[in-house]
C-alpha cells in the first residue's frame, strides 16, 4: 500500500500565531519540530498498518520546514518549490492513499490561521460552484490521480467544513478554535498518539478490504474556477493573464482542463501576487 502524507503547519497542535508559521524566530523552530513529529506519527502509523512505501510532502510556505533527520528513515521526503503538483507532489509515484496532516480551514472562516493558499491575495476559491479550501482543492487533484483522501488532521472548524467533502475519511481534531489565533489544543504528544493510531487503522482497513495498493489515474474532467481576491489591484494584475475573465472588481473566473490545471493556475497567480506586496 503506497501512501502520500501532505503536511502543513497551521493545523498542528500548539500552533496559533502567524509568527509560529514564519521562519527566522524561535517560535517557528518549535512549531516546525511539532510539524515534523506529527508527520512522523502518520508515517509510523502507516507502516504499522501495512504500508509498503510512504512519501511525506512538506506543504507549508516555501516547502522546506520539515526536519528530515527526525522522520522515520523508511519514508521519502518531498521538499522545495516550485513543483508542479504543489502540496500533492508525490502523487506521481502512484500513492493509493493520501493523508492531510496539520491542515487548516478555508479563508474567511473562524478556523485557526484560516486561509486558502495565499492570505494576502485570495479571499475565496470555488470549483464548479463549490467553495473550497486547500483540502478541497488538493483533494480534487488527488482524486484525479486515483488516490483516496483517507486521513486528515487539524482544528475543529477544518474538520467540520471538510468532512462532507470526504465521506468515510478519518479525522483527528488536534485543537478547537475560539478565534483566528486562539483556541484550546491537545498536547503535541497526545495529538501525535492519535494521528499514529488513526493512520495505522486506516491503512489496515484498506489492506484488509483488498483496496488497490497503487493508484491508477483516470480521465480528467474540465472545471470552472471562480476566485475572489483581496483587492481590485490584485484583480488588475491577475487579469493580465489572457484566459481570465473579470466578473466584478474583485472576482475572477477561468476554466481549466482539470483540477490539476486549476491548482497550477492558482499557484501561478499566488506567485504573481508577490509583485504587489
Amino acid at each position: 500500500m503506497k501512501v502520500l502524507i501532505s503536511a502543513d503547519i497551521e493545523g498542528i497542535a500548539g500552533v496559533f500565531h502567524p509568527e509560529q508559521t514564519r521562519s527566522g524566530n524561535g517560535e517557528y523552530e518549535a512549531a516546525r519540530r511539532w510539524m515534523t513529529l506529527e508527520a512522523n506519527a502518520a508515517i509510523e502509523g502507516a507502516f504499522a498498518g501495512g504500508a509498503t512505501q510512504v512519501w511525506v510532502n512538506d506543504s507549508h510556505g516555501g516547502f522546506r520546514n520539515l526536519l528530515p533527520d527526525l522522520l522515520d528513515s523508511r519514508a521519502q521526503v518531498v521538499l522545495g518549490k516550485p513543483r508542479t503538483l504543489g502540496m500533492m507532489a508525490g502523487l506521481e509515484y502512484g500513492a493509493a492513499l493520501v493523508f492531510m496532516i496539520g491542515y487548516h480551514a478555508m479563508s474567511q472562516t473562524r478556523g485557526i490561521l484560516a486561509h486558502t493558499i495565499n492570505s494576502f491575495a485570495f479571499a475565496r476559491v470555488s470549483l464548479n460552484g463549490e467553495e473550497v479550501g486547500e483540502a478541497g482543492l488538493y483533494g480534487a487533484l488527488a482524486e484525479e490521480y486515483g488516490a483516496q483522501v483517507a486521513l486528515l488532521s487539524g482544528d475543529d472548524v477544518f474538520a467540520n467544513e471538510t468532512a462532507p467533502r470526504f465521506p468515510g475519511a478519518r479525522f483527528v481534531v488536534t485543537k478547537s478554535a475560539t478565534g483566528h489565533a486562539s483556541g484550546v489544543t491537545q498536547s503535541p504528544a497526545s495529538a501525535r498518539a492519535a494521528i499514529e493510531s488513526a493512520a495505522c487503522e486506516v491503512v489496515q482497513h484498506h489492506v484488509a478490504n483488498g483496496h488497490p495498493s497503487q493508484a491508477t489515474r483516470g480521465a480528467a474532467k474540465p472545471v470552472e474556477c471562480e476566485l475572489r481576491v483581496q483587492t481590485s489591484a490584485l484583480a488588475d494584475l491577475f487579469c493580465q493573464w489572457p484566459t481570465i475573465t473579470r466578473v466584478d472588481a474583485v472576482t475572477l473566473r477561468f476554466g481549466a482542463a482539470s483540477a490539476e490545471h486549476a491548482v497550477r493556475m492558482l499557484n501561478c497567480l499566488s506567485a504573481m501576487s508577490f509583485m504587489l506586496r
